[in-house]
């Protein structure tokens, strides 16, 4: 079973900068897929940046040019870096893994971690 541990989430002023961690562990032989979701409330849940070992990454509309999404293998651990963040990036971010991009909903899901963007 995998389990992921996400963190770095805070309190950041708009137009700041946060980045988040999420460490994998357990059953990750045949992890390909990694990323991050986020849910709001009044808000959609959505895929916010996806990234498999190969290096291949994709991005929601809403954070391209502002987040960066990377990895470090030998640490099995995921980042995302938020830059110039808005105050509609406040949400509950949680990262997923999977054995594909396409299977990321259905695959092992942190705790979560709380973003909180003030203006």
């Amino acid at each position: 079973q995998v389990q992921l541990v996400e963190s770095g989430g805070g309190l950041v002023q708009a137009g700041g900068s946060l980045r988040l961690s999420c460490a994998a562990s357990g059953s990750i032989f045949r992890l390909n897929a990694m990323g991050w979701y986020r849910q709001a409330p009044g808000k959609q849940r959505e895929l916010v940046a996806g990234i498999t070992t190969g290096g291949s990454t994709n991005y929601a509309d809403s954070v391209k040019g502002r987040f960066t999404i990377s990895r470090d293998n030998a640490k099995n651990t995921v980042y995302l870096q938020m830059n110039s963040l808005k105050p509609d990036d406040a949400a509950v971010y949680y990262c997923v893994a999977a054995t594909a991009l396409n299977l990321l909903p259905f695959g092992s899901w942190g705790q979560g971690t709380q973003v909180t963007v003030s203006s």
